[in-house]
């Protein structure tokens, strides 16, 4: 299935998505909103997949024209949001850049933020930042929401608690955060809103694309209409979303709605090109000395989309334009 939230007060309305991101059909009679469905997927999923089945058919009353710009993030706010670096290449170059070695543990023992979940942003609005200074990037990933995931679950008992599928826009202002990993406890004002893809999709499909709880095919990211990179998200992972997801219940209970992020899409092979300009400009550093690739300006537009073998969007594309925010 593919599912969405139209835009409606904080928590959107159920929608689903046809399979190739032409209509799109309102569900909230079945299910108010998908944090509700996620609560009871057992008894939702089935009529929910009715409804998709319907839709994709062309036997559903009351579809509408695919239109991104209606929807909110699919959810619009969650109760969590974890963050993992599942991509070693990217930690190794961040470290080398500023001469340090990547300790031999993060071959194990993933590193993981917590983000701000109450207020992401959709797919297809602006990216409001008060500075240039702040250094804006962006950063493509993969992440998965879970039903409940009871604490202490293993990697394997964790694949099935993935219940759906979407593209991170996980905006990182870079310049702000070297004070704040020097005070001791971590991102907060470096880590603005993050945006989701339009839709959300369950993990069958993907068809032979989902592996090992990896999404083997490329994520595509351009700035200004230019192409960025293609790196593949299931290539150089160290840790599939179902060990985050077991990482991150190590010492507590997730709950249903539970976002859990793969970190910045990253391959050793830099000709498959990047996720985030911090990763270009470490090489420009370690290289050159120092970075010559400025980071995001007011104006810019970034997007970020996945697309299947047969070059079909699977997700739908975040679409973004980085503004000057203006406080009220």
């Amino acid at each position: 299935m593919k599912l969405a939230s139209l835009r409606h007060g904080r928590d959107g309305r159920l929608a689903l998505v046809s399979r190739d991101l032409t209509h799109m059909l309102p569900v909230d009679s079945l299910v108010p909103t998908l944090q509700l469905a996620l609560d009871s997927w057992a008894v939702a999923a089935p009529k929910l997949r009715d409804a998709y089945d319907a839709l994709n058919a062309g036997k559903a009353g009351g579809a509408l024209a695919y239109d991104p710009d209606k929807l909110a993030s699919p959810l619009p706010r969650a109760y969590q949001w974890c963050d993992g670096s599942a991509y070693l290449n990217h930690v190794e170059l961040v470290r080398k850049a500023r001469g340090a070695v990547m300790p031999p543990e993060f071959l194990h023992d993933p590193l993981m933020y917590q983000g701000g979940s109450d207020d992401f942003l959709p797919p297809t609005a602006d990216i409001p930042v008060a500075d240039e200074a702040y250094g804006i990037d962006l950063e493509g990933e993969v992440a998965a929401i879970t039903d409940d995931v009871p604490m202490g679950v293993s990697a394997q008992a964790a694949a099935g608690h993935i219940k759906l599928l979407m593209l991170v826009n996980d905006v990182s202002l870079r310049n702000l955060i070297p004070a704040e990993l020097a005070k001791g406890f971590g991102f907060f004002h470096a880590k603005p809103s993050s945006a989701f893809s339009p839709v959300a999709v369950t993990p069958d499909e993907l068809g032979d694309a989902w592996q090992d709880c990896k999404i083997k095919l490329p994520l595509h990211s351009h700035i200004n209409g230019q192409w960025f990179g293609s790196p593949n998200a299931g290539d150089d992972m160290q840790f599939s979303l179902a060990q985050l997801v077991a990482h991150a219940a190590k010492t507590r209970n997730l709950r249903a709605g539970a976002i859990v992020g793969s970190g910045t899409v990253s391959n050793f092979d830099a000709t498959r090109g990047f996720s985030c300009l911090a990763e270009i400009r470490m090489i420009e550093t370690i290289n050159e000395g120092k970075p010559k690739t400025g980071f995001l300006k007011f104006g810019d537009r970034v997007r970020i989309e996945m697309k299947d073998a047969n070059g079909a969007s699977i997700f739908g594309a975040i679409e973004q334009k980085v503004v000057k925010y203006i406080a009220p």
